[in-house]
């Protein structure tokens, strides 16, 4: 049976770690911590699973035609039970991802969201109703339902692997991108889950849900454009048939980013975009996880 452990440690800001623990005899969510007097923040890990071993990642990405949204699947399919996570997925292709999950024989223990989206019903509702045991994710600051709120600099394992958490705000207040670990036995290149916060050549817009144009430019070139180069960069939306960049690509070539901050401030307030036809729907849903009928019945 899958374990899931959640540790809590403290963190110094120049040296983020990993810590693992041996598993327990029954499966619970467990809460430790451990406090240094010379740091100011902690580090939550959610774990799927304990210890190093050489792991394997099963990737991927899924597409939605109507809100042009990107779905991704990953997995450790070198651990016994495979254990995977979706990120970003849509209400409408619930049951194609589960089927995909079930034809390979992953075991689904996460779905997780990058913001509280305003295009789509996100689908992390409607797959708790299905997968029993399955676990929703979004960040604390979203101010939205999930079963772990997860905040910068989280830990989320699944098996051997697991994806660090970046607060990156500006499209909403909420937005985080999700990147996988720099160190031994995981995958490299690394992988960037960024959201609306970096599209491929782009940026999601900032006039509404908290958004802030000063407060993007500085999410993106403080905690995204910071990785290396060659990280790969997977958006939650693409308009133009792109499926993946680069750091160093967007670092460059993007037509918004890529400027000084007061030359994006600019373009970000001359946008001129349409109010987004699914708001006044998507976003009260994805505040409660994606449940409709709840919503509903609460009016």
């Amino acid at each position: 049976m899958l374990r899931v452990h959640l540790l809590r440690f403290s963190v110094s800001p120049s040296n983020l770690f990993v810590q693992s623990t041996k598993a327990t005899a029954f499966p619970r969510l467990l809460t430790s911590t451990k406090l240094n007097k010379n740091s100011r923040s902690q580090v939550r890990v959610y774990s799927a699973s304990s210890g190093f071993e050489s792991s394997k990642l099963l990737f991927r990405q899924l597409f939605e035609k109507e809100s042009s949204t990107y779905t991704y699947l990953l997995a450790d399919v070198s651990h016994p039970e495979k254990p995977a996570l979706l990120i970003d997925p849509v209400d409408k292709m619930v049951d194609r991802d589960l089927t995909l999950v079930k034809e390979l024989g992953l075991k689904l223990i996460y779905a997780m969201n990058t913001h509280v989206h305003a295009d789509h019903v996100t689908g992390t509702g409607l797959m708790k109703g299905k997968v029993p045991g399955l676990k929703s994710i979004i960040s604390k600051a979203s101010n939205s339902k999930a079963d772990l709120l997860i905040e910068h600099g989280d830990k989320i394992y699944f098996g051997n692997l697991f994806l660090e958490v970046r607060a990156t705000p500006g499209h909403t207040c909420g937005c985080v991108t999700y990147v996988t670990g720099d160190v031994p036995d995981q995958p490299q290149p690394r992988m960037a889950f960024t959201g609306d916060a970096l599209m491929i050549r782009g940026c999601g817009r900032t006039d509404f849900q908290g958004g802030s144009s000063h407060q993007l430019y500085n999410s993106v070139h403080s905690q995204i454009f910071t990785f290396p180069k060659d990280t790969l960069v997977y958006p939650a939306h693409d308009y133009r048939g792109f499926t993946v960049s680069s750091v160093g690509e967007e670092m460059v070539y993007n037509p918004r980013l890529s400027k000084d901050e007061e030359t994006f401030k600019s373009i970000m307030e001359n946008l001129n975009l349409a109010y987004p036809k699914m708001i006044d729907v998507a976003v009260p849903a994805n505040m409660v996880c994606g449940l409709q009928d709840r919503i509903k019945t609460t009016i």
